[in-house]
């Protein structure tokens, strides 16, 4: 076995390989740029090289670094997680010349999987179904829409050797394949170093299945089952989950074998995926095949027990798979949320920042249920606006499905992030999303579910009730509190009444507490009541609490005459006063936020890429105006309406921040 093996990636995926390789009593080596001098993963590591600035392109990309570091270190192997070098043939290669062991598949299999145009072709000829499409190279924007034609809209654009959503469009008319050719061109360029583009039939309603292989070097190959991979965003996973909700056994062992079938054709050793779209009726169509370790691996290693990470280091050294395919059966449901640093309110766009506050649940495995958090970030440190947003993959796992998305469910309102933006709120309201309860999901979930973009959950009133008896109960310990200081210093105590009038999402809901040793019993006018347990005192950002025997997870932060609350996907103002209080706040104005309409504001931090237009142009509703790349994604920003340009205040290169000032219209 080998003694020293080198990461070659960062953030959470470095992490995590470190703890395998440790785990085995491997020292690991980690490689890092300027912007993560400080990071976790460099802290992990046994040992740490710098290979240059902060860009992918002038450090994690760049062999030649990498190879510097093997060298200075004496490295063995080398791990290089997913994204980056992970799928470079060029840098297998490298390493095979310096006899140092890839942990991953062959040259020749990378070659031959790797390629989206070139598996596709190996794919028909080994009898695979495959989605309709145009399978050579194509030269410009003119010819991808006169392709997309050709093919029939809706069509999916993406970088030959794209990966994680990057490179990728959908494009449903002329305009749409003109503007995603380039984009995904830029894309792939800046993120690969390859800008080839396909096209192909994208097949709606489809649901994104993918089969986890593993083969070693003795002929033996093995398929780890299936994960639904369906909730997307801009061809993003979010959500997945093992195993899928749709698949019958049949479909799985049809799927699994035809993967397996792939794999061994091609020479194929080490973990790999192969990607299908499934329709409604089950028929399934090679997508792709990713020849390295998948993001979404923990789900597939929490429902067989089999460590990828582990088995892809052992297999590298030579070893043969300790289990054949029998063995491997499905125990209980996993389901991973991506937790991503980007602003479900602001159409999804990247954050960047310093967390101020990063608590995640505490990892525990048990019998009934399991949660797992794979990160790379912690408190304090900074998000950077050169790599990918994702801070962490948060995964629970449970005997049976209903369990997994309830051990989501309060994981997620455990979980604290702040001080910059992030997809919390979203993930808990895909958890409680009826669709997604039942498990009756598709690609198109999230433009099917929030067409105009998260604007945040609004709360069944039954839930709502339990916040509501939940705050009037926190108001009445800090009430209390306050009691006891202001007694102190002015030698006389206020009593706290019984009687409050909770305000929350547009209602007002008037309460009696009764109060005892033990907790507090809540009375609504409607002659119902709840009875809330806790030991919360005022300051905690979290409450954990007990309403009537069921559990109560809020983030709690302190506003004006109240808290502010967030759980369950919902962010609330709820102001707890006495009836004399809340009638006067009624009389109260509202204020309303500043007309910004006139203005193209930034809505990340990122580089002014180009900018369309113009002063003094007219400009149509759904005009490109600008383009803002941030976090390896490009951003067309649009016209909203028609109007005229009076003046652009930012050029192309420029570093603009949120709300920045792109351009004025009359």
């Amino acid at each position: 076995m080998f003694k020293k093996i080198l990461i070659a990636n960062r953030g959470e995926i470095a992490c995590r390989v470190i703890k395998s390789a440790q785990k085995m009593g491997i020292k690991t080596v980690a490689v890092y740029s300027d912007a993560d001098r400080n990071a976790l993963h460099v802290r992990m590591a046994d040992e740490a090289v710098h290979i240059g600035p902060p860009p992918a392109a002038q450090s994690y990309i760049v062999i030649d670094r990498i190879m510097d570091a093997i060298r200075q270190t004496g490295a063995e192997a080398v791990h290089p997680g997913y994204g980056f070098l992970s799928e470079n043939m060029k840098f297998a290669e490298a390493l095979e010349k310096e006899g140092v062991i890839f942990v991953g598949p062959p040259s020749p299999a990378i070659e031959a999987m790797g390629d989206k145009i070139t598996s596709k072709k190996l794919a028909m000829e080994a009898g695979v179904s495959t989605v309709p499409g145009y399978m050579g190279l194509i030269a410009d924007a003119d010819e991808a829409v006169k392709i997309s034609n050709e093919i029939g809209y809706p069509v999916m654009i993406k970088a030959s050797a794209g990966g994680g959503g990057k490179g990728m469009r959908i494009a449903w008319s002329d305009e749409e394949a003109r503007d995603g050719f380039q984009s995904s061109k830029n894309e792939a360029a800046s993120s690969f170093g390859d800008d080839r583009i396909f096209i192909e039939k994208f097949v709606t309603q489809p649901r994104h299945i993918e089969i986890q292989v593993l083969a070693d070097k003795h002929g033996n190959c093995v398929y780890l089952h299936e994960r639904e991979c369906s909730i997307q965003r801009r061809n993003q996973k979010v959500i997945e989950e093992a195993p899928s909700p749709f698949l019958d056994e049949a479909t799985r062992k049809a799927m699994g074998e035809q993967a397996c079938a792939l794999a061994k054709a091609v020479g194929y050793t080490s973990a790999g995926t192969v990607e299908f779209i499934v329709d409604g009726n089950r028929n399934f169509y090679f997508l792709e095949m990713n020849t390295r370790l998948q993001v979404e691996h923990p789900v597939t290693e929490l429902i067989t027990g089999i460590d990828l990470v582990e088995q892809m280091i052992r297999v590298a050294a030579g070893e043969k798979l300790p289990f054949a395919q029998k063995d491997l059966k499905i125990n209980g449901w996993a389901m991973e949320s991506r937790l991503y640093a980007e602003d479900p309110y602001r159409n999804f766009l990247p954050s960047i920042g310093r967390l101020t506050r990063y608590r995640p649940p505490v990892e525990a495995a048990t019998a009934t249920g399991v949660v797992r958090n794979d990160t790379g970030v912690y408190e304090g440190g900074e998000i950077s606006m050169y790599y990918d947003p994702m801070i962490a993959k948060l995964c629970t796992w449970a005997p049976n499905r209903a369990g997994a998305i309830e051990g989501m469910r309060v994981a997620l309102d455990t979980f604290e992030v702040e001080g910059i933006g992030h997809n919390l709120p979203f993930l808990s309201a895909v958890m409680d999303h009826p669709r997604f309860v039942e498990g009756a999901i598709t690609t198109a979930f999230i433009a099917e579910e929030y067409p105009d973009g998260f604007q945040g959950v609004t709360l069944p009133m039954g839930e709502l009730r339990r916040v509501a008896a939940s705050a009037a109960a926190m108001n009445r310990v800090a009430e209390i509190r306050r009691t006891r200081i202001t007694g102190t210093l002015g030698n006389h105590e206020r009593h706290v009444g019984d009687d409050w009038v909770v305000g929350l999402q547009g209602e007002e809901i008037r309460v009696t507490i009764a109060a005892d040793r033990d907790g507090a019993t809540v009375h609504f006018d409607d002659g119902t009541s709840h009875r809330v347990t806790s030991d919360w005192t005022p300051g905690q950002p979290l409450a954990r609490l007990d309403v009537d025997g069921a559990p109560v997870v809020l983030k709690v932060g302190k506003i004006p005459s109240g808290f502010r609350i967030r759980t369950r996907g919902a962010d609330l103002k709820v102001h707890v006063r006495t009836p004399r209080q809340a009638e006067l706040g009624r009389l109260m104005p509202e204020k309303l936020p500043p007309d910004t309409s006139r203005f193209l504001l930034c809505p990340m931090p990122g580089l002014i890429v180009k900018i369309s237009v113009e002063e003094g142009q007219e400009v149509q509703e759904g005009q490109a105006l600008a383009t803002v790349e941030a976090m390896k994604m490009e951003n067309i920003l649009r016209a909203e309406r028609k109007g005229v340009v009076k003046k652009i205040a930012a050029s192309a290169g420029a570093s603009l921040k949120v709300d920045d000032v792109i351009m004025e219209f009359e």
